[in-house]
């Protein structure tokens, strides 16, 4: 049902995955609005399609991947108008990660060449450009030639990592480097930080948590062997007590930061559950998640609040959906 309605309602005319079912205008180029599509979509996408073993919608995907989004320096660009012209020159690493990671366990389902051609092209961008003291690092902007200081946590895709180093598209220091981040990650017994600052080595902390980061944080923890206890504890907890999860909270007090749930985040809790060996609970998490869906009736599998909503709120779903389906064969 939600596949559906996001190739009903969240299609651009030339393929591309509109952000918001509500057309707007961008008023921050840093910010996604409205029906600009971004790289991070795509990536959801793909990995959706190999979820599901379906070669034709991975390689519609690559068609658009190919046709707009990558650059003719060999990047994948973050940001597409609607139309799918670039405004930006910038790449987002989680984004690329995500989508090699789909691409090389796409070529290990139906063997294309080409599918780890394109693998090796951003990887080999991601390390000859985008690294800073030995890490990668968030975005490189290849107008300015500048690239950012930090690596946020969450884009630490040891997933993405395993699969480059096993088809030799990463050498195992590098590997090694940034599953030791994850390894050496201090909490404050429940929260992760939300980034490491290259430079000063210094982990940093956000004073309001946005509870997707950190869920996807403990999804590449998982990656390491181990699981991310305090964060599943306090979110288990949250969940028996209130019947919910909220999508902020402050770090200090553990109280919710904002009164909305994010379809999101019960996506994201589901898929950690199911990592953490505990398919009951995400059962649990993917009823309530469905009970966020279908609250506007014109708009059926879609989680559309207020006439509107973001692609991120329906992708995550999906891919819970069909990791449970596949947990339960």
């Amino acid at each position: 049902m939600t596949e559906q309605f996001i190739e009903q309602h969240m299609r651009n005319e030339n393929g591309t995955l509109a952000t918001y079912l509500e057309p707007a205008s961008s008023t921050d180029p840093d910010m996604a609005a409205g029906k600009e599509a971004l790289s991070e979509s795509l990536g959801l996408w793909m990995q959706y399609a190999v979820l599901q073993q379906d070669k034709q919608k991975f390689d519609e995907s690559l068609t658009i991947l190919k046709s707009y989004f990558l650059s003719p320096q060999h990047y994948i660009r973050w940001k597409l108008t609607p139309t799918g012209q670039s405004e930006v020159s910038t790449n987002a690493l989680g984004d690329d990660l995500r989508i090699v990671d789909a691409l090389l366990k796409a070529f290990s389902l139906w063997n294309e060449e080409s599918y780890m051609s394109l693998a090796k092209e951003v990887s080999s961008t991601l390390q000859s450009i985008g690294m800073q003291n030995g890490y990668l690092v968030d975005f490189h902007d290849f107008k300015q030639n500048q690239s950012a200081q930090t690596l946020s946590l969450a884009y630490v895709d040891l997933s993405a990592m395993k699969g480059m180093l096993r088809n030799h598209l990463m050498q195992e220091p590098i590997f090694e480097r940034h599953k030791n981040l994850l390894l050496d990650m201090p909490n404050d017994g429940v929260f992760y930080p939300k980034a490491y600052q290259i430079p000063s080595r210094q982990y940093v902390y956000d004073e309001q948590v946005n509870i997707i980061d950190q869920l996807i944080v403990g999804l590449h923890v998982t990656e390491t062997g181990q699981k991310p206890a305090g964060l599943l504890a306090f979110l288990k907890r949250e969940f028996q007590q209130h019947h919910q999860i909220m999508g902020q909270y402050t770090r200090k007090t553990r109280a919710p930061a904002v009164a909305y749930e994010s379809p999101a985040v019960y996506g994201l809790a589901v898929m950690l559950a199911l990592k953490c060996d505990d398919p009951q609970w995400a059962e649990q998490l993917e009823k309530r998640m469905l009970n966020l869906r279908d609250q506007n009736p014109a708009y059926s599998g879609g989680y559309v609040f207020n006439n509107n909503t973001h692609i991120f709120d329906n992708l995550l779903p999906l891919l819970a959906e069909v990791t449970l389906n596949n947990n339960h064969r």
